[in-house]
């Protein structure tokens, strides 16, 4: 008897309609918010992998332009560069 009186109420139903509205239908529903945090936190963790990754290059960058038995090997690493009188092997591992 209480619960059909409830239901019957329009302040009732119509606050269950908004309710409804705002969860599932509007354009920032609960889903959609949900993929937003979810997207931040990835973004957030991209972000800070990109930081690091910046001072690591900062740092071997500074590393190769004080360093000039560091840039040689670079240069040798990297770029398979040699001096005149030798010769060069690669070796690829699988």
């Amino acid at each position: 008897m209480f619960l059909l009186k409830i239901l019957k109420n329009k302040y009732f139903f119509t606050t269950m309609a908004i309710i409804t509205w705002l969860l599932c239908f509007d354009r920032n529903d609960v889903f959609t918010q949900w993929n937003l945090i979810k997207k931040c936190d990835k973004l957030a963790k991209e972000r800070n992998y990109y930081i690091s990754e910046i001072e690591n290059n900062k740092r071997e960058l500074n590393e190769l332009q004080t360093n000039k038995k560091s840039l040689e090997t670079f240069a040798r690493e990297k770029y398979l560069m040699k001096k005149d009188n030798e010769d060069v092997f690669v070796f690829v591992t699988k």
